[in-house]
């Protein structure tokens, strides 16, 4: 089975086929040479996704999937969020939103957030939506160099070290992305099944 993600991103290829595996061949828009651009204007985590892949899918009728992925921080009432990708502006700079994101941390006590990815799978069968999340806390400064967008400024819950610092098999079996590819992944092989 040949499924398209929405995605020229490496980091996030390579993530998603460690958790997959070969029962399905990950392709990305480079591989079906798609250079459009996707729209992210539904202002929210779930409808960007469903967006993206409902796009990607009325112009290619190849089963496809997307994501959107949002840090929110409690204490800065579910900031960036939808906005997480370009919260420091239009850039998309990971090292800009990490510097905002302290900054506007200062003096918080409460350094309590979460990261949630939201998949959206589009088929010919429709739509279908899997969520992960995990919640963790901001660190007083980025650690590690691995992972990327906010990875070295995220502490999982009941890890002293970053997503940057952890091993990427660790990363990958508790990440907020992990948790909603297994949910797909499992999808996956309850249709080969039929």
């Amino acid at each position: 089975m040949k499924v398209v993600f929405a995605s020229n991103n490496k980091h996030k290829l390579d993530e998603v086929r460690a958790i997959i595996g070969d029962s399905i061949e990950l392709l990305s828009l480079s591989d079906i040479h798609f250079t459009d651009e996707l729209p992210e204007t539904s202002g929210t985590i779930k409808g960007n996704a469903e967006q993206k892949a409902q796009t990607l899918f009325n112009s290619t009728g190849l089963p496809c999937f997307a994501d959107d992925t949002g840090l929110e921080v409690f204490a800065l009432n579910g900031e960036p969020g939808v906005d997480s990708a370009h919260y420091a502006g239009p850039q998309r700079d990971s090292k800009d939103n990490m510097k905002k994101l302290l900054s506007a941390m200062d003096n918080k006590i409460n350094r309590e957030a979460r990261f949630i990815t939201v998949i959206a799978f589009v088929d010919k069968n429709g739509v279908k939506i899997f969520e992960g999340e995990v919640r963790g806390y901001i660190s007083l400064e980025p650690k590690g160099l691995d992972g990327f967008g906010y990875d070295p400024v995220f502490l999982p819950e009941g890890y002293s070290k970053s997503f940057a610092e952890l091993d990427s098999s660790i990363k990958n079996s508790i990440s907020h992305r992990a948790r909603a590819v297994e949910q797909m992944k499992n999808y996956f092989h309850t249709m080969q099944e039929k």
